[in-house]
């Protein structure tokens, strides 16, 4: 799907996720975070051989990466499921990573929509994102998302029931005016 971002820097691109072919382009999305989005997205300091032994750590142990891709086949914003199998419900944690030039413009939340869809259809209940305290960006965003956020050990934890309310469930496509197929006897 093409998404249009508004506001002083414009940019058109699509949210999709990222296939092994991308790893280069994700790679280079992590390393041109500015030091700050670099802190948020890690949650501390980070090198260059981190974050490069990361993205290939990220293409190589399953995780999901749903990305930005603008026209000129860049990834400008990265969201992450990273599975938890040791926990007891299919978890997951989440990670978002949005270029400066466009932070605060909506795509943190266009990836985050897309991510939650994705992990719904893989079957995980329960999402985890770990942010710092002065992340108000992420911790906000979080929040739009309905995540109960805690603080634990210096940081703040989300956690995102995905498990549907069976009384007031309507499934993620109905918010979007698509309706699947349905075969009728």
């Amino acid at each position: 799907m093409r998404r249009v971002l508004h506001n002083a820097f414009p940019a058109t691109g699509t949210i999709r996720q990222l296939r092994p072919s991308d790893h280069a382009r994700f790679q280079d999305h992590l390393l041109r975070l500015d030091a700050e989005s670099r802190r948020d997205r890690f949650n501390g300091l980070t090198d260059d051989a981190f974050v490069r032994t990361y993205a290939d750590r990220c293409f190589h142990d399953g995780t999901t990466v749903i990305g930005f891709v603008d026209d000129e086949c860049h990834v400008r914003g990265a969201a992450e499921i990273h599975e938890r199998p040791e926990e007891h419900d299919p978890t997951a944690e989440i990670a978002f990573s949005v270029e400066k030039h466009l932070q605060h413009r909506g795509l943190g939340g266009f990836l985050f929509e897309r991510l939650i869809g994705h992990a719904y259809a893989l079957g995980y209940e329960k999402l985890l994102v770990t942010t710092h305290p002065q992340n108000q960006a992420m911790k906000a965003l979080a929040r739009r998302f309905n995540a109960r956020l805690s603080f634990d050990c210096g940081e703040t934890v989300g956690v995102i029931e995905l498990r549907p309310d069976r009384e007031n469930f309507v499934p993620f496509w109905a918010h979007h005016g698509v309706h699947p197929y349905v075969a009728h006897e």
